[in-house]
């Protein structure tokens, strides 16, 4: 299913400004806006949340087949997708990063 069609499946996020990622240490190592360019990430991410109570590994696939057709697009060419190099990232690494959710107010 292309990535525009399975947007249109995932649940709302307009009650989010965004999301804050967090790794072992506590510490934030990403935030996804609720904004252009952003809205589609957040919303996967939102949705592994839901899913997994975190980014796991397990998670982090599911994004990757969620992205479709830009999850090979990331793999041909790192930097393009950061949402996506991370989710790689995690499954090659095995490591997990906690979600914070930013509501909007």
């Amino acid at each position: 299913m292309p990535f525009s069609e399975t947007l249109k499946t995932l649940s709302g996020i307009s009650h989010l400004a965004g999301m804050n990622l967090i790794d072992a240490s506590g510490a934030v190592a990403a935030t996804i806006e609720n904004k252009s360019g952003q809205t589609g990430s957040l919303a996967v991410y939102n949705h592994l949340a839901q899913l997994y109570g975190a980014i796991t590994p397990e998670a982090a696939k599911k994004g990757l087949e969620l992205y479709g057709e830009h999850s090979e697009d990331a793999r041909r060419n790192p930097g393009r997708h950061p949402h996506i190099d991370r989710l790689i990232g995690l499954v090659e690494r095995n490591e997990t990063l906690r979600v914070k959710q930013v509501f909007a107010v």
